[in-house]
């Protein structure tokens, strides 16, 4: 049986709703936004990447927990219905997740995390500029976009010619400022001061 939406959804309304079909979806403006399926060399930088920072986080006693495909409720001028973006990897503060494994509600982004991470696909016009905007919005501390194979992006954001690409953003007086690594160059994250990483080890998860 596939539900069928009558009227505007909150964002709780969103994540407790199923249309039976499988398929992930984003709310926009209270509408539910079907998203296209992801290809394999997507899945693998996701999961290979996520499972690095898991690894991280617990190896150094960090105050997070990275988590895979959850949802981050984006802010809602009053009387706008609510949005959400289903962001690939978001980095919860330990503190909220822990209050969330003592509710019954489903695990997602009720209030800003300090990082969200999105590996570049068809759509990353939305990425370097939609999904920026509103996590700046936000007020989120860092935002990734991790451009694992060159021919995506636009030349503006990850060079001429096209290579692979991760570009932080870190929230400076309320404004995004991105650093760019291409290469063997180690990322410099404020939040993950000691993590080893390059785009080069990312770019070879997918071909493990």
């Amino acid at each position: 049986m596939v539900a069928i939406v009558q009227s505007n959804l909150t964002f709780e309304e969103f994540l407790n709703w199923d249309d039976g079909s499988g398929r992930s979806f984003e709310l926009n403006k209270g509408v539910v936004v079907p998203l296209s399926e992801p290809t394999a060399k997507h899945e693998d930088v996701v999961d290979g990447l996520c499972r690095l920072l898991i690894d991280h986080c617990k190896s150094y006693s960090l105050p997070y927990v990275p988590r895979q495909s959850k949802q981050v409720r984006l802010n809602t001028a009053p009387g706008e219905a609510e949005s959400s973006r289903k962001a690939n990897i978001v980095v919860f503060a330990k503190d909220e997740w822990d209050r969330m494994r003592q509710s019954s509600a489903s695990a997602a982004a009720y209030v800003p995390p300090p990082l969200v991470i999105e590996v570049v696909s068809t759509n990353w016009r939305d990425d370097y500029r939609l999904k920026l905007n509103e996590y700046e919005t936000l007020g989120m501390l860092e935002y990734w976009i991790v451009e694992h194979y060159a021919g995506l992006g636009g030349v503006q954001y990850i060079g001429s010619p096209k290579q692979p690409t991760i570009t932080i953003n870190c929230l400076i007086d309320g404004e995004y400022q991105a650093q760019r690594f291409q290469g063997e160059a180690m990322i410099v994250s404020s939040l993950l001061s000691q993590l080893s990483l390059t785009i080069a080890q990312i770019v070879a998860m997918t071909e493990a």
